[in-house]
């Protein structure tokens, strides 16, 4: 591993402190970070944006003089394919950093992630090229670095098996969670309403989520036993609502066909987009009667 000397990337110190401790953490653990555009841009560094392609060319040119090794036109295209390669590699995992710096609290702890996790973390994020795909990972990188053992190795491997039209789903999904007492609920009441098929939300979808293993799906339904609280908020996106548990027959509070795997828990912080136009309504409605009465 690497000292700190040895660290590529230069002119940090336009960098916010947490940002400039996560870059070196990141390079400490999986090798020097060649410094992209966007950290040119944030540390006024002045880069040759060539050095990865010259380096292994020098390497290349080394391995030649030492081992006297005539190279073919084939062996000329390997080593090509290799440099582009390794080339595209190190373009993601810088991609993925910047983006994660930029997403730093001012309390955050880079420097106490586990270089472990940030190995196995790059292993699996550095072939993600899909601009949409590196933000969820970005942010799985911030998400540790503000608070270091939020994200498993469990979660981190679960995440480079996830495909993007799987993660829109998932997406799709989160647009419908309820923060109730210290859960985060999708609440799904029946998929085949068109306030669910709408978001593009359906069984298949559903289905395909419960597959994969971010969603319980159960078509009999789910329940939130509410017997431990007196009257209680719950919240979409904000905004509360008050239930009465002593309107709620034997306690159990129908919270409709979904849950959240551990996984999916640690997911959907990252996933949650704009709330559903009228969905706050649709739940009030659909818990009229477990509301307090007025006056």
């Amino acid at each position: 591993m690497p000292d700190e000397t040895n660290i590529s990337v230069v002119s940090l110190g336009n960098l916010a402190k947490p940002a400039n401790t996560l870059i070196k953490k990141v390079s400490n653990a999986v090798g020097g970070l060649y410094t992209p555009r966007h950290i040119r841009q944030l540390a006024s560094a002045n880069k040759d944006a060539k050095l990865i392609e010259a380096d292994a060319a020098r390497e290349i040119a080394k391995i030649q003089a030492e081992s006297e090794i005539e190279v073919t036109d084939l062996h000329q295209r390997a080593a090509n394919r290799w440099i582009d390669e390794e080339a595209r590699r190190q373009k993601n995992i810088e991609d993925i950093t910047v983006q994660a710096a930029e997403n730093l609290v001012p309390e955050a702890r880079p420097d106490a992630m586990d270089d472990d996790w940030i190995v196995n973390f790059f292993d699996r994020s550095r072939i993600v090229s899909d601009a949409e795909m590196q933000i969820l990972w970005s942010r799985v990188l911030a998400g540790e670095a503000n608070s270091p053992g939020t994200y498993s190795k469990r979660t981190v491997n679960f995440l480079s098996d996830l495909d993007k039209s799987e993660a829109e789903s998932f997406t799709n999904l989160c647009k419908f969670i309820w923060v109730i007492g210290a859960l985060q609920i999708p609440l799904v009441m029946s998929h085949t309403e068109s306030i669910y098929t709408s978001q593009h939300l359906n069984f298949y979808e559903l289905d395909q989520l419960n597959g994969i293993g971010l969603i319980q799906f159960r078509t009999t339904g789910h329940a939130f036993n509410v017997n431990e609280y007196s009257d209680f908020t719950v919240q979409y996106f904000g905004k509360e609502l008050i239930l009465s548990p002593a309107k709620i027959n034997s306690g159990d509070l129908n919270i409709g066909n979904v849950l959240l795997t551990k996984i999916g828990e640690q997911l959907a912080p990252l996933c949650v987009g704009e709330p559903v136009d009228g969905f706050y309504e649709y739940i009030r409605n659909k818990w009229a009667q477990y509301q307090p009465d007025q006056g």
